[in-house]
């Protein structure tokens, strides 16, 4: 049994629906990559996902979402604490974000960790800019410091920088902190117009050169509907993406993507071949409304 373990923060999901009223779910950047994951990877994979929650309704819902997904709940609970919840509003068919999540547990979930549970060689942790922006820096030195003894003992490390920087003081501060956090990491998989826009880089290759300095020995630059640049030890190589028959929603594209991409490594698909599998199930996703779709 191989293990893929997420990292993150899983928030409350309230979405509008036809009626004026709105829906609840949960939602959050690596537990889609977790949710898809687990749809997509064989009976010899086990997906889990590790994060703090309270000791309220919410959580033990969130732990029954988790685990009824076939997810393995690896949670802190934290007493009188809670999730984080954003609320969607649309407006003229474009989608914004409400974000309440300073009461989070899950900005606790490396406050007494000093190494990842349950992982052997050649596991996979999966982690975001997302995962260290919520935490504060004492959370963020610890966490880094256990993926870091992980990856020495011989457990592959998978980051996805996710830009936000309305989760961070300044930009200088969220850059700082996303090169530091690449440094753990030996798969990155970046978004080119994140990249572009707070690093200045030129084109693909300048960010997959950025990432590969930092010591990641697998590097995909995703570029929206174009194709994906590939860096690996053996070289450079762009994979082209197929256009999907009608887009409805880009929630979670990046992250079915990363899902799609990191299962290809595990079951044994070649980098260039668990690109294409990322681009097929991020295709299927974009095709259908919401951030968790059934593909």
């Amino acid at each position: 049994m191989t293990k893929l373990l997420c990292i993150g923060e899983c928030m409350i999901e309230l979405a509008p629906t036809a009626d004026g009223t709105f829906s609840m779910g949960f939602a959050g950047d690596t537990l889609n990559t977790a949710w898809y994951a687990r749809r997509l990877a064989g009976p010899k994979v086990e997906v889990a996902y590790l994060t703090a929650v309270g000791d309220d309704e919410p959580s033990a819902r969130l732990r029954a979402f988790v685990t009824s997904a076939g997810i393995v709940p690896d949670f802190a609970v934290r007493p009188d604490s809670s999730v984080g919840l954003y609320m969607i509003s649309l407006k003229d068919g474009e989608r914004s974000f409400s974000y309440w999540r300073s009461a989070s547990a899950a900005r606790t979930l490396a406050d007494d960790l000093t190494e990842l549970p349950g992982l052997r060689a050649d596991d996979t942790v999966y982690f975001s800019g997302i995962t260290i922006a919520i935490l504060p820096v004492a959370g963020r030195e610890r966490l880094l410091d256990a993926l870091e003894k992980a990856r020495a003992a011989g457990v592959r490390i998978a980051f996805d920088p996710n830009l936000r920087p309305r989760l961070w003081p300044d930009t200088d501060t969220m850059c700082d902190w996303i090169m530091r956090a690449a440094t753990v990491a030996d798969v990155a998989l970046p978004s080119f117009e994140d990249e572009q826009t707070f690093f200045e880089d030129a084109d693909t290759h300048a960010t997959a050169g950025r990432y590969a300095g930092t010591g990641a020995r697998i590097v995909v630059v995703k570029n929206g509907d174009a194709p994906v640049l590939l860096q690996t030890s053996e070289g450079n190589s762009t994979v082209g993406t197929e256009p999907a028959t009608a887009v409805i929603d880009t929630t979670a594209a990046g992250d079915s993507f990363n899902a799609g991409f990191l299962v290809g490594l595990i079951e044994g698909l070649s980098a260039e071949d668990a690109v294409k599998q990322g681009c097929a199930l991020a295709r299927k996703v974009i095709c259908a409304r919401g951030a968790l779709v059934e593909v």
